[in-house]
């Protein structure tokens, strides 16, 4: 699997924040059978145990829907969080920040590399060194104005929206410059997936999905 074109084709990334590895598996499989069939689950890094559970919801996951869905680590701020998932099988690794040696890392390693950026500077600096995807962080924050701006002389880097992406501005982040948008808490949203509310996670994958074949089409 050529996992930036898979990326680019499937548009829609899942984000799953303190989702435990005994839920991850169902909230997976959830998304997926709503048509979302990219997941990142990041590295609670406020947890002590965060390396051993997000590597046991990655290799979760993976062996339960193999290539089914594509699994990315987020929020991989070190060089040991990079080889953790590695080692649990992730095909590419987010970053909220440009941090060139854990870009390297995971490069390295042979998975794709989504560092986080702000400014034009972090973004050329992050592509530089050589990552797949620059992710424009906070990008509700920055907006599309801010993208129009960078877009002329930024041309050439594939960028992902993260931060304030919702079903109500997917759409036009992706119609924008956008080759693909991360979804949080208003796609895996931990309240349904606590009460077990799986099927209604599954509609709300769908509509997402549905925004990414309006736009292919």
């Amino acid at each position: 699997m050529d996992i930036v074109s898979f990326i680019k084709e499937n548009m829609i990334v899942a984000i799953a924040r303190r989702v435990s590895p005994q839920r991850i598996v169902e909230t997976a499989k959830a998304l997926e059978k709503g048509g979302i069939r990219l997941l990142e689950i990041t590295f609670d890094q406020s947890s002590p145990t965060c390396i051993e559970d997000t590597a046991a919801s990655i290799s979760a996951v993976k062996e339960a829907l193999g290539e089914r869905m594509c699994v990315g680590a987020g929020t991989v701020i070190s060089e040991e969080q990079a080889v953790a998932a590695h080692n649990a099988g992730a095909d590419f690794a987010l970053a909220p920040d440009t941090n060139v040696s854990v870009i390297r890392t995971v490069k390295e390693l042979g998975m794709v590399s989504v560092p986080g950026a702000f400014t034009p500077s972090e973004i050329l600096t992050a592509w530089n060194a050589g990552a797949d995807i620059v992710k424009l962080f906070p990008a509700g924050n920055l907006g599309l104005p801010y993208l129009k701006a960078i877009r002329g002389p930024i041309s050439h880097v594939p960028l992902m929206a993260v931060g304030g992406v919702d079903e109500n501005n997917a759409e036009s982040f992706l119609r924008s410059g956008f080759c693909s948008c991360g979804i949080g808490s208003n796609l895996v949203r931990n309240d349904l997936i606590n009460a077990g509310k799986y099927d209604e996670i599954t509609a709300l994958a769908a509509k997402y999905a549905s925004i990414v074949d309006a736009v292919r089409s």
